[in-house]
């Protein structure tokens, strides 16, 4: 499994004409700053029920209608209880690795299945870091607002036009002011 490297992610940012500093926050927000659970090796996940509902309406309720935690055992019992059901809509319905990309973005990304995209991702962070940078750049509002170190637009476009209200919800700081303040220390460096 690859992991990558600063380097790479300047190297990354330089060639695409985006900012270091807003990779290595996005990076360090979706995620503790690596792709895969360090107790167990497994790739980060974080299965969402209301996607998978969207997808599989009539699905009998279970373990994956009550996930609402971020603890990576309980994720993947949700996950797997809903692979069960339908591998395809689980896997779209679940954001994974460095960046959080859910799996129903796997066309955008250039992977002919859902599968296909998960079976990249678990070959190491390098693929996943290359992932973002498409999930990026095939977003023209995105790019511009990732260009522009606007956080608010990328926290708009990245997690959904009420990530202030999951926030407060949860007890947290709003993504574009986490954002904002990872990408500063990141800045300095």
């Amino acid at each position: 499994m690859n992991k990558f490297t600063t380097s790479q992610v300047r190297e990354l940012a330089k060639v695409n004409r985006l900012p270091f500093e807003v990779l290595m926050a996005i990076i360090k927000v979706e995620t503790p700053g690596n792709g895969f659970d360090s107790k167990t090796g497994k790739i980060l996940i974080q299965f969402e029920p209301s996607w998978f509902r969207r997808q599989e309406p009539f699905a009998p309720s279970g373990a994956w209608s009550v996930n609402k935690v971020d603890v990576q055992s309980k994720e993947w019992i949700a996950f797997n209880d809903a692979f069960k059901i339908s591998p395809d809509s689980a896997m779209k319905s679940t954001s994974i690795g460095l960046p959080q990309i859910m799996g129903f973005h796997y066309e955008r990304l250039g992977y002919k299945t859902v599968g296909s995209m998960w079976d990249d991702f678990k070959k190491g962070e390098y693929n996943q870091l290359l992932a973002l940078v498409r999930f990026i750049m095939t977003d023209p509002k995105l790019t511009k607002a990732v260009r522009d170190k606007d956080y608010h637009m990328i926290a708009y476009i990245y997690n959904g036009a009420k990530y202030k209200e999951m926030a407060k919800k949860w007890g947290r700081e709003p993504y574009d002011i986490s954002l904002k303040k990872e990408a500063e220390k990141w800045e300095r460096l």
